[in-house]
C-alpha cells in the first residue's frame, strides 16, 4: 500500500461542493468558547456535505484566525448562519421541519450506537458548550437526545471529536438506509 498524493484524491472544487446535494443534517454550536473547536466542526461539516453550520450565543464567527487555522477553508465552502442565541436557531430550525437532536448525557437519552435515522427526515444536531454542555432550555426542546457511550474515567468528549464521531455516524446511517431503498 501506499499514501495517496493529494491530486489523486477525489475532492469537489467550490462550485461542485456548492451543488452537490448535502446530507439532511445541519449543525448548531451551543455557545461553544473555543475557535479551534469551530474551526474543526466546519472542516467536518464539509467532510460529511452538511447543509449548514449555526453559530450560536458566545460561539466564535469566521473570519477569525483560529477557525480558519483548523477549517482549512470549509468556512468557505460549508453555509453557516449567526444567531443571538441557540433557542432563536433551534426554534426556527424546527418551523422548518427539522427534527432536533441534543448530544448531551440525560435522563432517558438515546445511545447513538442505537439511534436509527429515518432518511425522510432532515435533522438539526446541537453540540453544547465545552465545560456546561447543551443547554438545558434546548435539551427540553429536543426531540431525542443521543449520548455517546464512554467507558473510562472521563464522560465528556471535546466537542470537535464528538462532533465527528455524530456526525460519521448519522451519515453512514442515513446513506446505508438510502441505498438499502
Amino acid at each position: 500500500m501506499r499514501k495517496l498524493l493529494n491530486e489523486e484524491l477525489p475532492r469537489l472544487t467550490k462550485e461542485e461542493f456548492e451543488t452537490v446535494p448535502k446530507s439532511p443534517l445541519v449543525i448548531v454550536l451551543d455557545n461553544v468558547r473555543s475557535h479551534l473547536n469551530v474551526g474543526a466542526v466546519f472542516r467536518t461539516a464539509d467532510a460529511f456535505l452538511i447543509e449548514a453550520v449555526y453559530l450560536c450565543g458566545i460561539t466564535g464567527i469566521p473570519p477569525h484566525r483560529d477557525i480558519h487555522k483548523t477549517a482549512l477553508g470549509a468556512t468557505e465552502t460549508v453555509k453557516w448562519e449567526y444567531c443571538e442565541t441557540t433557542l432563536i436557531a433551534v426554534n426556527r430550525l424546527k418551523e422548518m421541519g427539522y427534527h432536533l437532536i441534543s448530544i448531551e448525557q440525560a435522563a432517558g437519552a438515546t445511545l447513538l450506537h442505537t439511534f436509527i435515522p429515518d432518511r425522510n427526515r432532515k435533522y438539526a444536531v446541537v453540540f453544547g458548550n465545552e465545560v456546561e454542555g447543551v443547554s438545558q432550555e434546548v435539551v427540553t426542546l429536543s426531540d431525542t437526545v443521543i449520548e455517546i457511550p464512554q467507558y473510562g474515567t472521563k464522560h465528556s468528549l471535546n466537542i470537535a471529536v464528538s462532533t465527528g464521531i455524530v456526525i460519521w455516524d448519522l451519515v453512514c446511517k442515513l446513506r446505508e438506509s438510502s441505498s438499502a431503498h
